[in-house]
């Protein structure tokens, strides 16, 4: 029986980080000023091998997971990834293979990827311009890079291609009509996020948060949109342009919280899982498999630790909240 927390969400989705390690110190996820030369990311011996990430998604699926995500930190920093993709398109029961990525690395990896199964590519993109995605990324790799990726991907089949947007007030909200005009015409989907509190180290205010309402009305004086009815479990709420030039998602996490229909988990790059995207706190999955435990212990434990999940941080954020001990994002992939 698929279990269900205290809130009644079933467990439908996983999201696996396989390094905690990215090529770019945006700074809303890994400012470099916290994640400067000197940061101590994980040895290798200490990621979850690919055999035990397999091992772990096969009972992850038992337990009613469809749907699992690759993050990082920028996840195509892990070699060889494209065998463990293989690996996992391998599962039983597992309906939708997905990866989210900053997109420099997929020049070369992108038909490797799609061969080994991956059925689903989401690119983050937050400016169009040059000189403001060298200050948001905080990386000498060019604007250009990322969009070859998104060139390689479209090349390799990846259609449509998810857009993610952190839409930050002072940052990049002059480009919202810019960036929705450039995912028109390249058949992407672009999905607009509200800036959230995710770890410690983005410096969060609330003031500094674009309300997704009215992202739309901005996007629906320029293009009529129509609502789009949402999936189980989905997170973005979805419009469809009336002159049939694709969809466009707005992620309101902030202003509007979905806490109620979230039936994620997130497996850290070290093998902890966490039950919100706002967690402090991971079970020790990887201490498990190397201790010896069988996967009908394994399956028992997360169904029982699922079943005592409560988390609905996104509906009690107030002031107090920001500043508790949170996971940061590069370790669960956001």
């Amino acid at each position: 029986m698929e279990p269900r927390d205290t809130l009644g969400r079933p467990l439908k989705a996983l999201r696996i980080s396989v390094t905690d390690r990215c090529n770019f110190r945006c700074t809303y996820c890994m400012p470099k000023e916290v994640f400067g030369p000197d940061y101590a990311f994980l040895p290798r011996e200490a990621l979850l091998s690919f055999e035990e990430i397999t091992r772990l998604a096969r009972i992850f699926t038992g337990l009613g997971v469809t749907k699992i995500r690759l993050t990082g930190g920028e996840p195509l920093m892990r070699r060889e990834l494209p065998a463990l993709v293989r690996m996992l398109a391998a599962v039983p029961g597992l309906e939708d293979l997905a990866l989210t990525t900053n997109g420099a690395l997929l020049p070369d990896l992108a038909p490797a990827l799609k061969e080994a199964g991956l059925k689903r590519l989401t690119m983050s993109l937050d400016t169009l311009r040059p000189e403001r995605f060298h200050a948001i990324s905080d990386t000498d790799l060019p604007l250009d890079r990322v969009l070859a990726g998104l060139e390689a991907a479209r090349t390799a089949g990846f259609a449509p291609i998810k857009l993610n947007c952190v839409l930050k007030r002072g940052l990049n909200d002059d480009e919202i009509l810019d960036l929705a005009a450039f995912a028109r015409e390249g058949g992407h989907t672009l999905r607009f996020i509200e800036f959230m509190d995710v770890g410690t180290t983005n410096g969060w205010r609330m003031e500094s948060v674009i309300p997704a309402a009215q992202v739309r009305r901005i996007l629906d004086a320029r293009w009529p949109l129509e609502p789009i009815e949402a999936g189980e479990g989905a997170v973005a709420r979805n419009w469809r342009y009336r002159d049939g030039k694709g969809e466009i998602g707005l992620i309101a996490s902030v202003t509007a919280p979905f806490c109620r229909g979230c039936d994620r988990a997130r497996l850290s790059a070290e093998g902890r899982l966490y039950t919100c995207l706002f967690a402090g706190q991971g079970l020790d999955l990887k201490g498990l498999l190397r201790g010896g435990h069988t996967d009908a212990d394994l399956a028992s434990l997360l169904a029982f630790h699922w079943k005592r999940r409560e988390d609905h941080y996104s509906e009690i954020r107030r002031g107090a909240t920001p500043g508790l001990p949170k996971v940061e994002m590069s370790r669960i992939g956001g």
